[in-house]
């Protein structure tokens, strides 16, 4: 018998050191492994759209809020995703946000796509700093963001009218902020409208 191989013999045939700190880190490695797949596999398909992906029109009037996260220049979705109150006016999501925040800054970064969702799946983040993702099984579209300009003085009052509609029991504290906001630049209004009418 060569050297070679009962070189190979004796690796082949050596017992493995099954000590309990290797069967730990090895059954704890199988395990998340086997967890990560069944994650993967047991999670339902994001929410598909109407046929070509037109927003749900009814869905779209009756929705307390949407959830919209900018896409990033490689068409990733950005980490934000939280609910804003909204208005469908003209075909159109119209939204206000502070011009401090992402919505505003990736527009200014000249990020004009978002994904959308419409439904109401409650609050983003919940009490206890988790991620409430329900919204990502509900229906949802591309669509082109462009900032309103100020010379536009009507949207604010339509938006605001809507605004008193759907949120009668909170618009108290926000309706004069959001109007003064939207006056002196410290608030933006935005318009997001489906990908495949705004070319």
């Amino acid at each position: 018998m060569t050297e070679e191989l009962q070189r190979n013999q004796n690796t082949h045939l050596r017992p493995v050191d099954w000590t309990r700190r290797r069967f730990i880190q090895r059954s704890g490695l199988t395990m998340a492994g086997l967890a990560a797949g069944m994650n993967f596999n047991l999670r339902p398909a994001r929410g598909a759209t109407a046929a070509g992906g037109r927003p749900d029109l009814n869905l779209l009037e009756s929705s307390p809020f949407v959830y919209i996260s900018p896409l990033k220049s490689d068409g990733k979705e950005s980490s934000c995703h939280a609910e804003v109150w909204f208005a469908w006016l003209d075909d159109s999501i119209v939204i206000t946000v502070a011009a401090d925040r992402w919505k505003a800054t990736a527009l200014r970064r000249g990020l004009d796509r978002a994904r959308i969702w419409v439904g109401p799946h409650g609050r983003w983040k919940t009490m206890v700093g988790g991620r409430n993702e329900d919204f990502l099984d509900a229906p949802n579209f591309i669509a082109r963001a462009e900032r309103v300009g100020k010379e536009d003085k009507t949207l604010i009052d339509r938006l605001l009218g809507v605004y008193e509609k759907k949120y009668p029991e909170e618009i108290g504290r926000w309706r004069d902020g959001m109007r003064s906001g939207n006056a002196d630049g410290s608030r933006i209004l935005i318009r997001y409208r489906h990908a495949a009418t705004s070319q």
